[in-house]
């Protein structure tokens, strides 16, 4: 992550050029990197024909240093919806989403590459959101530059909605509720997220429990804002973190009986960026996360450690 504050003579300069000065790199790689919703101005995802102005603060990230060719690979995903225009994909956990340093290979890009992907960064193409490592769930993916951009365009708008199925740790006393609370990474951590934080952008969850399990509960989650780490985050702030989470956890453990973070992508409603047609889609619960549910409603052994 980099920034700089527009100084006198970049005031009246469109953001993609002086981005691209800053960058040293072409107009189009400017472009790029603003249409990947990597640059912001003052926490607001910006726009490559932004008019800059005196001391505005322009925050941006660099795409990861990746294969220079991305080549198909067999790679698990479950194919839910597919079009000229784009793919709906069931995502396991345990897959990462795009290329990055340390994961340069068997990535939910690679194996999406052999049905024709495309637009935004070269990167990770067709990429419209992403999910954890270790969140199962659903993704929206673009077969085409226009595609691409109408749907990023759509999620800038919120007009994408977008709802998880989540485990906490204890009780949790609302029955339903929202947190507005600003996230970024963390002071001194740069590695996590936090609401402590220098560079915070507005982050906001909305929550209805589903049911209350012994030393646990189950929530229907539903996202108004997309940062990155925003429900594990904001859930761990209020004492309550996602079970299975060892980042945001604090002193609760994984549990025996679950592997990993319990947290799903169950629920995508959007329309389709070029017919308008309104598309909704729902994913189950994954068997691991099932069973982990099955042995708490029978009274097994999985508790809270």
């Amino acid at each position: 992550m980099a920034d700089f504050t527009a100084v006198e003579a970049e005031v009246g300069v469109r953001l993609d050029t002086a981005l691209a000065r800053r960058l040293g790199a072409s107009r189009a790689a400017a472009q790029s990197l603003i249409e990947s919703r990597a640059v912001t101005i003052a926490g607001r995802v910006a726009d490559k024909g932004h008019v800059l102005r005196a001391g505005e603060r322009v925050t941006y990230e660099l795409p990861p240093v990746v294969p220079a060719t991305l080549v198909a690979e067999d790679v698990p995903y479950t194919l839910v919806y597919e079009d000229a225009a784009l793919l709906v994909v069931d995502k396991p956990a345990g897959v990462v989403v795009h290329p990055a340093p340390g994961n340069e290979h068997g990535t939910l890009v690679q194996g999406l590459l052999a049905r024709g992907i495309a637009g935004g960064h070269q990167s990770r193409p067709g990429v419209v959101h992403r999910l954890d490592r270790d969140t199962s769930g659903l993704l929206i993916v673009a077969r085409s530059p226009e595609a691409y951009r109408l749907l990023v365009a759509q999620m800038a708008r919120r007009e994408i909605a977008r709802a998880y199925v989540a485990l906490l740790v204890g009780t949790l006393p609302q029955d339903e509720g929202t947190i507005d609370a600003p996230i970024g990474r963390h002071v001194r951590d740069r590695k996590r997220i936090s609401i402590h934080t220098t560079r915070p952008r507005r982050a906001i969850t909305h929550f209805t429990v589903r049911r209350r399990l012994p030393g646990y509960t189950l929530l229907d989650v539903r996202l108004e804002t997309g940062r990155t780490h925003q429900i594990r985050v904001h859930f761990a702030a209020l004492g309550f973190p996602v079970a299975g989470d060892t980042t945001y956890g604090g002193r609760s453990r994984r549990p025996s009986g679950l592997a990993r973070q319990f947290l799903h992508a169950a629920h995508l409603e959007f329309a389709h960026p070029l017919t308008g047609e309104p598309l909704s889609f729902e994913a189950p619960l994954p068997v691991d996360l099932a069973g982990f549910l099955t042995s708490l409603e029978g009274g097994g052994s999985a508790r809270p450690l």
